[in-house]
Formats: structure tokens, C-alpha cells, sequence
């Protein structure tokens, strides 16, 4: 009997290593990289432009026992399988193996080597791969590495830069520093704002057991609401006012009425609603925010943990699409769950709206239907839930929805009121979500409604909200800047950097943030405008495609950069970043004054003579509440990674802290 031949399969992740390990037989041996095995280096930028942009790659000095692993197990097998994760860093690292394998010193036969890919860690999903065994996919990997080689260019010629103009230590990103000026334009656009004060006018009734309210649309002919547009850095903000602009003339038109109501019109229209498109990486992350206050980086940790186990569909995807078995057994789980008329009779396609979605890649779902996550730990199952819930809808009956609007008239003003009624819950059903508003009684034109009271009150106009993590991976992906695996560790790094506050989950630059902005804005405008990032995006993607060599796409860029960054060195003007003065002398010098400088774990406290004079202190910015445990300040502190909490000024003798102001 012939021996059994050996096999061993290359994977990133311990998880995603023992997941498949349970469907493959004693004859493979699984191997994970655990991410990255060679890189750029540290110490130098490993990239030469004189030289047609050679790159220097170097083994990762903490996975030299891994890649010793990976050569004796090439060794011991007959054939080699790249099996990591179908996008540009995958695909990456199975070219890095491949490399090392044909170069080390006992080379192996490139013939043994192939790729395999899968878009879900599922028995059929590995088995029909490995029947599909090919080459690494070369176009992809120019496209990782010329997002890699561009990255590193700018940000090793930026921060010199930024060292002698700005701050020692400081570091810049290409796609970073458009996401701080994104951050820093929108607060110049909230601190130009005025808000002015208005006032609506509504009447409320009662009807049994129910209180509705009516609101006064028009005033004779003239209309009651009025919007205002805002021309942002990002796009456009809308908000409405009334004509009503102090509250004695809004009072006034109040006693000109009288209590008694006359129903003009009365219109009802049936309203299908239809269920949203399963999740794409951005739509994910936006929604993991909105509903759960997640960060990008948290929801995509999760959504790793959650493929590697083999629940879900790859989580970073730009596509809407669902592929036949998917859409099928859906369709058969809401069937044999909720009832045939709860099925939408015909299969409900989406269309991608990302101009690289590719057909071949599915949205996020989850792999069996029947799996609802009920033994995974509480993170992984609210995001699971979620995934889920969104997929399934798809392929429900819309929700039916009865809209009815009632126009009263009392002396020349006309009040509206509007609500709606549930029909058929449809997809509603499965994602547990309601759209029923104030339930009106029966109405008709004629009769004649006391109002309970008729009352004017006050509002305000509000400025452009201040991003969320939501909001701002929303823009960057409407804006063309950035791709799905990079919105989470662009958000992470200008935080770590000390570029952009978040407090109570929304986004605030810093002091330094506003000067490095205002620096690069100055001598690098161009480079750093939206749409010249968004070009570059395109232009890896055409790399991906195969349609752009990168090293040409790398010599065009680098030749306008490069006269830049040395008329910036020689010629621009050095950018002060602004400090926060305490108005007190420093204890040590007498002379210079105290100031908040913001240093690589937060706020200190400093001597305005800095370097001169070295004083610093502790910083304690206070949170603006008690302790609950001890009754003492509470502070405000930072992780090593830059997140934001609270803790008790009495640490260590009290050791209250916490995410959130209680």
C-alpha cells in the first residue's frame, strides 16, 4: 500500500489553524504565521527610489522560530498549500512563504507550492478549495506592496519634516493625516457656527387613552419651516429653523388661536419597507458604533474571532452579494420559522455600490443559518446576533406600514400630524426593529378636535455634529479614502499618536493635531486634498486589477512628492503648538509660566521655557464628577493605546475606574 503523501497548509492564525485542522485528515499538517513573517525595517525606510523602488524585506526578528517551523515542515511535506485570508495582506503573506521557501538554503521545488482561497472557514468551502488549487495572485500582491512602500515613503519623509517645523517625535501617515484634517476642518466648521434660538408651535389632544400631537406647518400661505444649508470640507449639513425667531412673536401668534380644531384633510397610504442589504465591512463597523459604541478596530478583533471560528463569511468585503446556497437557505428558515407569506416571493438581489466590489466575494453572513451563536461569549455573540439577523431579513417579505397624515386648520394656521401603524411586520419580524409612531384615532374631514393645549417651544440650531466612529468611517468610505481592512487602524493610529481626542465617543482634534494639520495643510495641500487621496486608491486598485504597473504608479507620485518635501525643509515656516496656560510660575526657574503640553501617555504639566528649564508635573484633568465609590474627583486618564477613561484622583487607595461617566 502506498504511503500516504503529507500535506502541509499555511494559515495566519492559531484559531483559523485549529478550525480547519477538524476538517482536514492526519495525512496535513496546519501551520499559522501568525500574521506578517517579513516586513519593511524599523531602523531605515527599505525602500530605494533610485533603484526602481527595491524593497528590503527582513524576517520579523519575533517570527524567526515561526518561519524555522514553516521550512522544516516544507521539508516533511510533499505538498504545500497557502491557505491565508483572500485579500491583499493575504495574499502578501503567501507570497512572503512562497519567498522563503524558494530561497532558503535547501530551496523548495516551486511546483509543490499552490494557493488555495475561501471566503468561509466551512467543511465545503475548504474541500472545494482545495479542488481549485492555484497560483498566488501577483497583481494582489503588488497592490499590498505598493500600499506598504507608499505608506512608508511619506511617513519617513513627513515626520523628519514635522521634527523640525512643528514637534521632535512627531510621525505622519498618508491616509492618517487626510483623516485628522477631516477632524480639524469639521471643528473650524462647529466653532464658526452660530446657533440661533426658534421656536415651534404644537398643539396637543387626547383621545381615550392616547396623547397626540399636531405641529403648525403653514402660516397662511407661508411655510413655517425654512432650511439652511452649510457648505462642509466633507459635503453639505442641512438644519431647519422656523420663522418664529423669538419667543414673543411665537407666543403672540399662540393667542391668536383658538382651542377648537377643524380636520381639513385626512390621507392614509400603505408604505412597503424593505429590508437593508446584508453588511459590508464599513456598513459593519458603522453599525457596531451607532448600536453598541464599538470602535472599528473592536468590531473588526470580533469579526476576525468569529470568521476564524468558522461562524461567519470574510468580514472584510466591499460586496453586497449572497451567493445561491446562502439566499436558498434563508429562504427555507423563514419558511419553516415564521411561515410562508413572511418569504419574499421573489429571490431579492443588491447591487454593489463600491465601484472594487468584486462578484466572486459575498457580504458578511453567517455560514449555517441554523448556528445562532448561543455558546459564544457575550462580545461575539452581540455581533453575531447582528450579522445574522441583517443577513437573514434579506430574504423576508417587506414590512407593510400604514402612514397617515392629518392636516388641521385653526384661524389661518394649518398643523400637521403624522403617524404610523404596523399592517405585516415582514422582515421586521427577524431584526426585532419597530417604525410604529403615535397612533392617531379615527379622523375625518369635518369634525372639529379640542386641543388639550397649544403651546410654542424653544429649539436651538445645532452645528455639524462632531465625527463619531461611524460618521467618520461613513465619509471616508463616501469619499473614496481608504478600503475596508484599513478604516479600523487608521482610526486606532491618530489617536496613539495624540492627533485627535475621543471623548464620549466623538472626535476632537488636540492641540498638536490642529499644528501638525496646520503644517502639512500649508506645504503639502494637494497631497493631503480628498480627492488626490482618493485617486490613489483607484490607482491601487487598478494595481489589483492588474491594470497599473505599481512602480510606475510609485515613480509618478514620489516625482512630485519628493520636490515637496525639499522645498518644505528648506523654505517653510516653523508651526507653534498652541498650550493651555495654568497662569501660575514655575516652582523650579521662577521664571517661565506653567502650561499643559500633551506627551505620549496624555497631559503634563511643564515649564513654559521648555527646553530650558525642565519642570514637569502630573497632569489631573478632571472628569467634572464625583467618584462613586469614594466620593473623591474623578479624572480623566488614557490607555497605553490612547483610549480614553476614568478613573478616581485617590489612586491607588481607591481603585474606581471606568469607560463611561456614570
Amino acid at each position: 500500500m502506498a504511503d500516504m503523501q503529507k500535506k502541509l497548509l499555511v494559515v495566519e492564525s492559531p484559531t483559523k489553524a485549529r478550525t480547519i485542522g477538524k476538517y482536514l485528515g492526519s495525512d496535513y499538517e496546519v501551520i499559522a504565521t501568525v500574521g506578517h513573517l517579513r516586513d519593511l525595517p524599523k531602523s531605515k525606510m527599505g525602500v530605494d527610489p533610485e533603484d526602481n523602488f527595491r524593497v528590503d524585506y527582513e524576517i520579523s526578528p519575533d517570527k524567526k522560530k515561526v518561519v524555522k517551523e514553516l521550512l522544516e515542515g516544507a521539508k516533511r511535506a510533499d505538498s504545500i498549500l497557502l491557505a491565508t485570508d483572500p485579500d491583499r495582506e493575504g495574499e502578501a503573506i503567501s507570497w512572503h512563504v512562497k519567498w522563503l521557501m524558494e530561497n532558503d538554503k535547501k530551496p523548495v521545488d516551486s511546483k509543490k507550492i499552490s494557493r488555495i482561497s475561501f471566503h468561509e472557514i466551512t467543511k465545503e468551502a475548504v474541500e472545494e478549495a482545495l479542488k481549485k488549487a492555484g497560483d498566488v495572485d501577483l497583481d494582489l500582491v503588488d497592490a499590498q506592496q505598493a500600499r506598504r512602500v507608499l505608506d512608508r515613503m511619506v511617513g519617513y519623509s513627513l515626520s523628519p519634516v514635522l521634527w523640525r517645523k512643528v514637534r521632535r517625535g512627531l510621525s505622519a501617515g498618508r491616509v492618517q493625516s487626510v483623516t485628522v484634517r477631516l477632524i480639524v476642518e469639521r471643528e473650524k466648521e462647529i466653532e464658526k457656527f452660530k446657533s440661533e434660538k426658534f421656536y415651534r408651535i404644537f398643539a396637543e389632544f387626547k383621545s381615550g387613552e392616547n396623547v397626540f400631537r399636531a405641529e403648525l406647518m403653514k402660516v397662511g400661505e407661508q411655510r413655517v419651516h425654512k432650511s439652511q444649508k452649510l457648505e462642509l470640507f466633507d459635503g453639505n449639513y442641512t438644519y431647519s429653523r422656523t420663522i418664529f425667531e423669538d419667543k414673543k412673536k411665537a407666543e403672540d401668534y399662540v393667542k391668536t388661536l383658538s382651542d377648537q380644531y377643524l380636520i381639513d384633510k385626512v390621507s392614509g397610504k400603505e408604505v412597503h419597507r424593505t429590508p437593508l442589504p446584508p453588511f459590508t465591512t464599513s456598513k459593519l463597523q458603522q453599525n457596531a458604533s451607532r448600536r453598541m459604541g464599538w470602535s472599528g478596530k473592536q468590531t473588526m478583533s470580533v469579526a476576525q474571532h468569529l470568521y476564524e471560528k468558522g461562524l461567519i463569511t470574510y468580514h472584510r468585503t466591499d460586496s453586497v452579494y449572497l451567493s445561491d446556497k446562502a439566499v436558498n437557505e434563508f429562504r427555507s428558515y423563514i419558511e419553516k420559522k415564521f411561515g410562508a407569506e413572511y418569504v419574499v416571493k421573489t429571490v431579492r438581489h443588491y447591487r454593489n455600490n463600491s465601484k472594487n466590489a468584486q462578484e466572486a466575494h459575498e457580504a458578511i453572513r453567517p455560514t449555517s443559518v441554523s448556528n445562532l451563536g448561543e455558546d459564544l461569549e457575550a462580545r461575539e455573540k452581540k455581533l453575531y446576533e447582528m450579522i445574522w439577523k441583517r443577513a437573514v431579513a434579506t430574504q423576508a417579505a417587506a414590512a407593510i406600514l400604514k402612514n397617515t397624515k392629518v392636516l388641521m386648520v385653526n384661524k389661518d394656521g394649518l398643523f400637521e400630524s403624522s403617524g404610523v401603524r404596523m399592517m405585516f411586520p415582514g422582515f421586521l419580524k427577524i431584526t426585532g426593529e419597530t417604525y410604529e409612531d403615535q397612533i392617531l384615532p379615527e379622523m375625518k374631514v369635518g369634525d372639529k378636535l379640542k386641543a388639550k393645549k397649544t403651546a410654542a417651544e424653544e429649539y436651538e440650531t445645532s452645528p455639524p455634529p462632531r465625527y463619531t466612529d461611524a460618521s467618520l468611517i461613513s465619509s471616508l468610505e463616501k469619499q473614496g479614502i481608504g478600503r475596508p481592512s484599513t478604516y479600523a487602524p487608521i482610526i486606532s493610529t491618530i489617536q496613539i499618536r495624540q492627533y485627535v481626542d475621543k471623548d464620549e465617543g466623538k472626535f476632537k482634534p488636540t492641540s498638536l493635531g490642529v499644528a501638525v494639520n496646520q503644517y502639512l495643510v500649508t506645504n503639502f495641500d494637494d497631497v493631503l486634498s480628498l480627492p488626490f487621496t482618493a485617486n490613489m486608491e483607484e490607482d491601487l486598485d487598478k494595481v489589483a486589477l492588474g491594470k497599473l504597473d505599481w512602480k510606475k504608479m510609485m515613480k509618478d507620485f514620489w516625482g512630485i512628492f519628493e520636490k515637496k518635501v525639499v522645498t518644505a525643509t528648506k523654505e517653510s515656516e516653523r508651526v507653534k503648538v498652541e498650550v493651555e496656560k495654568l497662569g501660575k510660575k514655575c516652582p523650579d526657574c521662577k521664571e517661565g509660566e506653567l502650561v499643559i503640553r500633551v506627551g505620549r501617555f496624555g497631559k503634563f504639566i511643564s515649564c513654559s521655557r521648555f527646553p530650558d528649564c525642565k519642570y514637569t508635573a502630573q497632569f489631573k484633568e478632571l472628569a467634572g464628577f464625583k467618584c462613586p465609590d469614594c466620593g473623591g474627583e474623578a479624572v480623566v486618564k488614557k490607555t497605553k493605546k490612547g483610549r480614553k477613561f476614568y478613573g478616581c484622583a485617590n489612586y491607588p487607595k481607591c481603585k474606581w475606574a471606568g469607560w463611561k461617566k456614570p
